[in-house]
């Protein structure tokens, strides 16, 4: 199956070159790091507008492989719990972007719960801004899209494992990108105040911790199943350290401070 675009001309630029344009003026001073290799990054997925400046400072923060796993949530409720798209390719703006069916597979293997299954992808657009970033900044790369649409702590830390005993066993380096914005629509300082209970469980790389506070503090991260399961696929791979690379809000875009999305930028090592 070929994917089609369901977000572009409105998050992002649908034309190529305008889109270029857009991607070297967010990348513009940010080179690329030289620094450790990441194990998993979250980075934000609101349109480029907003959180494009923490996207791209969280993507300048590592050196990029070629192959990848995205985990992202799932906005309409489409499709399957956990929907990996196990085949195929997503056109994009800059040309298509190939599935990883091996490692696609592999993972689909290790996690029972999983499914194949392209409907949950077909809207979604949490996966698909992230994916202009990886063809500007890498070129050819393969990847799984993983729609993730269940807060069942059990069963995402079991999808954490299989990620990881997917990974381990790829032969390559993988990096998993967790799509995920944080708070929505709270007055700036609220949203930043709880958002920081939420990061700080995401620096301890601590998935049961960051499910428990999230759901008892009524944090409206939309991506907490995604980084559930990456936090625990990190954990596995031998992760040691999460840092805080930005954090911000659409009010700083916007001006309006009253009713704000968060957005952070984390690299996982």
């Amino acid at each position: 199956m070929i994917r089609k675009p369901a977000v572009a001309g409105s998050f992002y630029p649908a034309d190529p070159e305008t889109l270029r344009a857009e991607l070297d003026g967010l990348m513009r001073g940010r080179g690329s790091s030289e620094g450790p290799a990441a194990i998993a990054l979250m980075v934000p997925h609101a349109g480029y507008m907003y959180s494009g400046p923490v996207a791209a400072d969280t993507y300048a923060a590592t050196r990029l492989p070629r192959r990848f796993v995205i985990l992202g949530p799932n906005h309409t409720g489409r499709g399957e719990p956990i929907a990996v798209m196990a085949e195929g390719a997503w056109a994009m703006p800059f040309g298509e972007a190939p599935i990883d069916e091996p490692l696609a597979a592999a993972i689909l293997a290790g996690c029972p719960d999983s499914r194949r299954d392209d409907v949950a992808h077909q809207r979604e657009h949490s996966l698909e801004v992230q994916i202009p970033f990886l063809q500007h900044l890498v070129g050819d790369f393969r990847f799984v899209p993983i729609c993730v649409g269940t807060q069942n702590r059990r069963t995402l830390l079991d999808l954490g494992r299989a990620l990881a005993e997917a990974i381990g066993a790829a032969g390559d380096r993988v990096l998993i990108l967790i799509s995920s914005d944080m708070s929505h629509y709270l007055p700036a300082p609220v949203a930043e105040r709880q958002d920081r209970k939420a990061i700080d469980r995401l620096l301890a790389i601590d998935p049961e911790g960051l499910h428990e506070v999230v759901v008892n503090e009524e944090i409206s991260m939309c991506g907490i199943a995604p980084a559930v399961a990456g936090l625990e696929a990190s954990r596995r791979l031998g992760a040691r350290e999460a840092r805080l690379i930005r954090y911000s809000n659409s009010g700083e875009r916007s001006g309006n401070l009253l009713s704000v999305v968060g957005y952070a930028g984390v690299a996982i090592t």
